[in-house]
């Protein structure tokens, strides 16, 4: 089992930037990802990382503005987020499996999530 939590959420003006961490409760060789959802819509992949860090995948929606990380050291990913757009507004929850990829069946373990909303 790995618990993870989220952090790092907020609100925030269009343009600004964030960055969300996900703290994972053990080292392990799990890839991670992150999703956003909005009510009343599926769960939409934004960013995965391989379990290296060597790997990475993002959504066009966001390429160019957000960026996945991770230290392994500290069992801790991240997702630094600029140039935010109010279509940025959403629950973003981190998750982890034995499968990079961009399915929600990818991963096995979730965090609760972190709101971030965005304004124009």
């Amino acid at each position: 089992q790995v618990q993870l939590v989220e952090s790092g959420g907020g609100s925030v003006q269009a343009g600004d930037s964030l960055r969300l961490s996900c703290a994972a409760s053990r080292r392990s060789d799990f890839a991670m990802a992150w999703f956003r959802q909005v009510p009343g819509k599926e769960r939409e992949f934004v960013a995965a990382i391989g379990w290296r860090g060597m790997t990475t995948d993002y959504a066009n929606s966001v390429k160019g503005r957000f960026t996945i990380s991770k230290n392994n050291a500290q069992n801790t990913m991240y997702l630094q987020m600029n140039t935010l757009k109010p279509e940025d507004t959403a629950v973003y929850r981190c998750a982890a499996g034995g499968r990079l990829g961009l399915r929600t069946n990818n991963y096995d373990y979730w965090g609760q999530g972190t709101q971030v909303t965005v304004s124009s």
